[in-house]
């Protein structure tokens, strides 16, 4: 019989902490410049000390790397730059040794376009493989007007054959046809290959995009500026998961999370409702556009519109779904150039801060690597110096097209772009922050001899992470409490309790450098301070000081 907290059946993955390893800047073992599966293998203990449960491994099969990754050649196969297959092994059977279970990706909205799968589709019209990616004719030009998440159309023309293919991402990426049953029955059979292999689940990218709408239609005008949403949720999905549910992943213990873009909050029970066999969790993006305008780009953000994010998470997901927490990926810029002050005077309290609220808050927390460092954003300054798609993409779209000035482009970069997670660890303040011993295949952020993994003992913000996570594993209400946010409103106090019946929780997380007060209500004891990221206050009322983190056990 399950057991029961708190109205929520128990499961090892809601319970997890999760560390995400992008291994392209994670440990450079041979000095090629880029990281690798030994390099992975040898930081094992540096992941296991945080006492988290799970690694997250992002792409590491076989690419050509238009997006780093995220295109697959082969998903049988290991990238050569990351090493062999009897790395990989060795990765997953000492890192459950160590008692850390591992979770990879799953890209299979599209591949890319040196798989065999499609270089066999685009070879001619009547092929057999012809239908498993998705060909339109065309009339005088593309089939409709969708276009690519990363710019342009979302449609290219093959010459030889005089159709087009569809690529939601680029054209590299073509998306593969989840209405053809063979499509899903390799996509199947390649999960089993890893499950196999003894891998813990998948976090599965942009796994919403699978179902198109066969008609085709053309974009809503609402949505031209942020077509996910008429991408995402097609008429087939849930039916699709069923079935990945039911043939690939039924026999094993498995944890999924899929990548939601494109979903409203309002849609997400349907992916996560344990009743419904689809996905464990997903990734929902409030937190992380709580800074993005209407056109994507980068505007100033208020703690309200963050605080309301979790409110409304609490509201619309009941005791048969469960949520992710996380601020940053490979995908999002560090958390303490984004939410905190990464100055100086502020970082370490300010990331400590952010690490409060990341592991307090309900839902499977998601550490991002180098956060635990207070890693923090590069400063950009060419265009020249960015490796991601997207940003390049977008000097094209926006610089050299007359719509935006170098300085703005650079401006809202700097808030935003993917490669400030992606540039290369930072475990020493030696020569490129001891990452590799060759040249690295993104520029080390300049900062490293001041930040880096030599600092890891007491008072550190690896430190800190550790101490959250041991709290949060010893007392079920961090876990499985629920949440009330006590003032929405307040422009720089967070404050939230997480209770059951048999504990709880207050929190006050100070978000600027000038005190705040917390005003007790009547009967409202203060309780003991369980843990703070300054030395205890003489008295547990006091007001909070500049970016204070303190957890009071009622």
């Amino acid at each position: 019989m399950d057991t029961v907290i708190n109205g929520y059946r128990r499961r090892w993955w809601k319970e997890a902490v999760v560390y995400q390893v992008y291994p392209r800047a994670f440990y450079d073992s041979n000095g090629d410049g880029i990281g690798d599966l030994e390099g992975l293998r040898l930081k094992l203990p540096y992941i296991k000390g945080l006492g988290v449960d799970v690694i997250w491994l992002s792409p590491h099969f076989d690419s050509p790397n238009a997006d780093n990754g995220y295109d697959i050649r082969d998903y049988r196969k290991v990238m050569a730059e990351f090493g062999t297959m009897d790395d990989f092994d060795a990765v997953l059977t000492e890192a459950h040794a160590l008692g850390l279970r591992l979770i990879i990706d799953l890209v299979v909205n599209h591949t890319s376009d040196e798989h065999a799968w499609f270089t066999e589709s685009r070879s001619s019209q009547t092929n057999e493989k012809r239908d498993y990616y998705i060909w339109r004719p065309g009339n005088d030009g593309p089939p409709n007007d969708w276009t690519s998440i990363f710019g342009g159309s979302a449609w290219t023309l093959d010459a030889a054959t005089g159709d087009y293919y569809l690529h939601l991402f680029d054209p590299k990426q073509p998306d593969l046809n989840w209405e053809n049953p063979k499509v899903r029955a390799q996509v199947y059979a390649l999960m089993r290959f890893w499950l196999d292999k003894g891998v813990d689940g998948f976090r599965m990218d942009v796994i919403p995009f699978i179902s198109k709408d066969q008609e085709f239609s053309d974009l809503p005008a609402e949505h031209a500026a942020r077509p996910q949403f008429v991408y995402a949720n097609g008429p087939r999905v849930h039916e699709f998961l069923q079935e990945m549910r039911s043939e690939a992943l039924a026999p094993y213990d498995t944890m999924t999370v899929g990548e939601a873009f494109g979903i409203t909050p309002q849609q997400v029970p349907n992916f996560v409702d344990e009743r419904h066999g689809e996905l464990d969790m997903v990734f929902q993006f409030g937190a992380v556009e709580v800074d993005r305008g209407a056109d994507g780009r980068w505007v100033p953000w208020k703690l309200a519109d963050l605080k309301a994010v979790f409110s409304r998470q609490e509201k619309q997901l009941d005791r048969h779904c469960w949520p992710t927490v996380f601020f940053s990926n490979h995908d999002n810029p560090r958390i303490v150039s984004r939410y905190g002050d990464d100055g100086p005077e502020w970082r370490v309290k300010s990331a400590k801060t952010m690490a409060a609220l990341l592991l307090t808050m309900k839902g499977t927390p998601f550490i991002y690597q180098g956060d635990e460092l207070g890693m923090t954003n590069f400063p950009f300054s060419d265009i020249s110096q960015f490796n991601d798609i997207w940003a390049r993409n977008a000097y094209r779209d926006e610089v050299e097209s007359g719509r935006y000035s170098v300085a703005d482009f650079l401006m809202n970069q700097n808030h935003l772009s993917r490669d400030h997670a992606r540039t290369p660890m930072q475990w020493t303040s030696g020569t490129n922050a001891g990452f590799t011993t060759g040249t690295p295949w993104l520029s080390v952020n300049p900062n490293y001899r001041e930040i880096n993994a030599e600092d890891v003992g007491d008072g550190s913000i690896y430190a800190w992470y550790a101490d959250l996570i041991h709290l949060r594993r010893s007392h079920p209400a961090l876990v499985y409490g629920d949440y009330l946010d006590l003032m929405p409103d307040h422009p720089r106090l967070f404050a939230y309790r997480r209770t059951t019946e048999a504990e709880d929780f207050l929190i006050l997380l100070n978000f600027g450098p000038d005190e705040q007060t917390f005003q007790f209500p009547m009967n409202f004891p203060p309780g003991d301070i369980v843990l703070g990221n300054y030395p205890a206050p003489a008295n547990g009322s006091e007001p909070l000081r500049g970016w204070e983190a303190r957890i009071y056990r009622l």
